[in-house]
């Protein structure tokens, strides 16, 4: 049975939190990824894919509201309209990106990885092993193990 550590990329590019969002851009796009791991030291903070930047270029959604007796309730969360706000505001990546990220083992198994994957709706994955980066799996390392099989 195949694995992260089967499949991998282990020369990851990485981005830090203080990364400016046009340079993070440009490492995305100059290396053909759709996403990146943020390290603080070793350790991932969080990542930054390509849909955290389209965000930015997005309409500003006004959240919708309800009367009942003469008073005016939000029916999304204040926190939600926050978050997005920050999002399209973000001038760095730890204002960008997705914090606590979800993770991968190298002995988790391929078919754990596509079931997060298409779960999740997340496209690239760290591998991490003792708190620290050791690869990434992406959407391509596993369509590439379909070409193999």
């Amino acid at each position: 049975m195949l694995t992260a550590q089967d499949i991998m990329t282990t020369d990851c590019i990485t981005l830090t939190p203080d990364t400016d969002i046009t340079t993070a851009a440009q490492t995305l796009l100059t290396h053909k990824i759709n996403g990146a791991p943020v390290l603080e030291e070793e350790t991932v903070v969080g990542i930054l894919c390509q849909a955290d930047l389209v965000v930015q270029q997005k309409k500003i959604t006004m959240p919708s509201f309800f009367t009942l007796l003469d008073g005016v309730f939000p029916i999304s969360s204040h926190e939600d309209l926050e978050r997005e706000m920050s999002k399209m505001s973000a001038v760095t990546v730890a204002e960008a990106m997705t914090h606590d990220p979800t993770v991968i083992s190298p002995e988790t198994s391929l078919e754990d990885i596509a079931t997060v994957m298409a779960n999740q709706k997340l496209f690239t994955l760290p591998v991490v092993e003792n708190e620290a980066l050791v690869g990434v799996v992406g959407k391509e390392d596993v369509l590439k193990t379909l070409l193999k099989a």
